[in-house]
């Protein structure tokens, strides 16, 4: 049954108020309480991070790099995993420059990290401050303990480091007799300089007893003083191979070495205390080798350039002195005919100099007759003009009188007129002039007070007196 246009069925009126009741009470759950505290994300992941750091203290995590990445920066990222997960890790250039390697993709190593949160992205990660071969901890910390010790007393400064002999006369090589990086020695030094010599100083390179007879072949070596530079080799190996020449005395031995040291020691990736002690540090010891010796090809290849060219520059030095002894065999004149040539020489200059000298006087003698005949049509007649000038003179003087005389007159009337009006002159006649203390001329009787001192100015001196009766201010004038 349908219900009339403007009504609702009763049904759909009570779905409608249980939908708007529903809504209306979600609201009020998501409706924060009042007073609640409400943050940033920032403020949020600074919260996290310092919670993480202040739950977990720095501890050894291992792992395999993986996705390792070399900032320009310096800065190294990575990940490190395992077979179940994995985590985001940086290590900041101040502290991977003091590690002496470079992980690679793949290796396990173990960190020495502090947990984190990276805030500009919300990412948790480990943040590095020593890592080490998983393995080798042990060996590694001593290592990295005995590197820090040793860059502190300055072993690895380059000022301290020698330089090596360009053309070194002999060669001396410690390794083991047994050990195939003296076959790539002996072959290298062989292909590149047969003509110097090889002095080969025996010694293990591996084991417990290496660090002492490395030690001992160094001090026999610097003692008998019969090498201009030493090799200390070994072909590569693990890092547990290689450990004796990680050891102290091996790096103090190599550091007081007289005679320059090259460290060739396992392959380019593989650093050693020795590497950083040595003079000069090769990837191989092949690398050793050619870094000790000169090219043989290249020097001879520059022994024949510059014989090429002493040979141009002979060659070309003899031509210029032969074209030189030529042009001197040209200019050389027997004595006799050299004084007769000045002979005649003198004779011409003489003749010249007689003649410009005679040029020289009648050209000086015409010059003066015409200078004197100009003279003479350019002089004045000086007797009519002193005439003129007598009579000039007659009546500038008698003109000067007549001023004279007009000046005086005036000067005569104006000093009349002067004296007339001279104050002293009516001083003279009995009149006098009173001045107060402060110098001004009194004009009228009210001007004074009873008992006031003047000064009267007369025709002879100055007297003072005093004012014994004066009129009364008030009175009229």
């Amino acid at each position: 049954m349908n219900s009339p246009p403007g009504e609702s069925k009763p049904g759909a009126l009570i779905a409608s108020v249980g939908a708007e009741t529903e809504d209306n009470f979600q609201q009020a759950l998501l409706r924060p309480a009042p007073g609640a505290e409400i943050i940033t994300v920032s403020a949020l992941n600074q919260r996290a991070r310092r919670i993480l750091e202040g739950s977990f203290a720095p501890m050894w995590v291992r792992g395999e790099v993986s996705n390792f990445t070399r900032a320009a920066s310096g800065h190294w990222y990575f990940s490190l995993k395992d077979a179940q997960a994995q985590v985001r890790c940086a290590m900041f250039r101040a502290r991977n420059m003091l590690l002496g390697w470079t992980p690679a993709d793949g290796m396990a190593v173990e960190v020495f990290a502090l947990a984190t949160l990276y805030e500009a992205r919300g990412e948790f990660q480990l943040g590095v401050d020593n890592m080490r071969r998983a393995g080798v901890g042990a060996l590694y910390e001593r290592f990295a303990k005995l590197k820090a010790k040793l860059l502190v007393e300055g072993l690895f400064e380059s000022e301290r480091k020698r330089a090596l002999p360009p053309f070194p006369r002999s060669i001396g090589i410690i390794t083991s007799t047994a050990a195939a990086a003296l076959r790539d020695v002996l072959t290298t030094l062989r292909r590149r300089a047969a003509h110097i010599d090889t002095i080969i100083y025996p010694t293990l390179v591996q084991g417990e007893a290496a660090a002492g007879q490395i030690v001992a072949a160094l001090q026999r070596a610097n003692a008998r003083a019969e090498c201009d530079v030493l090799l200390l080799c070994r072909g590569g190996g693990s890092f547990e191979d290689l450990w004796c020449f990680n050891e102290e005395v091996v790096a103090r031995a190599i550091a007081a070495s007289r005679i320059p040291v090259i460290s060739g020691v396992g392959h380019e990736t593989d650093f050693t205390i020795a590497d950083f002690v040595a003079d000069a540090r090769a990837p191989t010891p092949t690398a050793a080798a050619q870094l000790a010796s000169p090219d043989g090809a290249e020097l001879r290849r520059s022994i024949e350039q510059f014989s090429h060219r002493l040979q141009r520059a002979s060659r070309r030095s003899l031509e210029n002195a032969m074209q030189t002894l030529d042009l001197l065999q040209r200019r050389l004149i027997h004595p006799r005919e050299r004084l007769a040539q000045q002979t005649d020489l003198l004779q011409q200059l003489a003749r010249r100099m007689s003649q410009a000298a005679a040029q020289q006087l009648e050209r000086c003698a015409w010059q003066t007759h015409q200078a004197s005949l100009h003279w003479q049509r350019a002089a004045p007649p000086l007797l009519p003009r002193a005439h003129h000038l007598a009579r000039l003179c007659q009546r500038l003087r008698a003109r000067a009188a007549q001023q004279m005389a007009r000046h005086e007159a005036r000067l005569q009337t104006l000093g009349s007129n002067l004296a007339h009006l001279n104050p002293q002159a009516v001083l003279e006649r009995g009149y006098s002039i009173a001045r107060k203390v402060d110098g001004t001329v009194v004009r009228a009787a009210h001007e004074v007070s009873f008992r006031e001192r003047l000064a009267l100015q007369l025709a002879q001196g100055d007297i003072e007196v005093n004012v014994t009766l004066a009129p009364d201010p008030s009175a009229p004038s």
